[in-house]
């Protein structure tokens, strides 16, 4: 799981780096980096649901760690290293998808800092949708499965909190996705009816 992805840079720098030092970034006092990433948490982009508070909360269940530019994250169709989501601090992540007949990569976008990346395959298992890769040296902070489930043993309401504010989140990127397949079977109808007007 999360292993894997610490292996592969371990590998890409030739370092076992300790990665709680990644928490040692450089913001001005007095904010520290914990209290950066919590602020980040609540961003449009990541959990705005949650309060300052549970935002406080969760991350000190999450990890800190910094990762190299050119790092695959994890891989699209990967049903092993499904167990974490990360939160980008610092840096950019391109988000990349292989479209049926195409056999380059398509990018659907590029993250910054207060995004969120693999909330889905965290949330319900299944294979990741995509594949991520940091396109600079990203400094994130990391949720893993085992996480949520000590949060939720310890906090039990923020951890409801937070599985609520991901659902939510969920389920805006899929009504997002049903109004994007609704545009493309429009243009596909009126493209056919262009079409057949011209073979006629």
């Amino acid at each position: 799981m999360l292993k894997n992805l610490i292996d592969r840079i371990r590998t890409a720098t030739g370092l076992g780096q300790d990665h709680h030092a990644a928490w040692k970034l450089d913001f001005k006092e007095p904010q520290t980096s914990a209290e950066a990433a919590a602020d980040m948490l609540r961003a449009p982009t990541a959990l705005m649901q949650l309060t300052d508070a549970q935002a406080h909360t969760v991350v000190k269940y999450m990890q800190p760690l910094i990762i190299p530019d050119g790092t695959v994250i994890f891989e699209e169709g990967d049903q092993d290293d499904t167990g974490y989501m990360l939160l980008i601090i610092g840096g950019e992540v391109t988000v990349e998808t292989l479209i049926v007949s195409r056999q380059t990569p398509d990018t659907l976008t590029v993250l910054g800092p207060g995004s969120l990346i693999g909330e889905m395959a965290l949330f319900d298992g299944a294979a990741r949708s995509a594949t991520c890769t940091a396109t600079t040296l990203v400094r994130c902070a990391v949720l893993t499965r085992e996480a949520i489930e000590s949060l939720t043993r310890n906090e039990p309401a923020v951890a409801a909190h937070l599985m609520t504010a991901i659902g939510q989140r969920l389920a805006e990127r899929m009504r997002q996705s049903d109004d994007k397949v609704r545009l493309y079977s429009h243009l596909v109808r009126t493209m056919q009816k262009e079409i057949d007007s011209l073979m006629r």
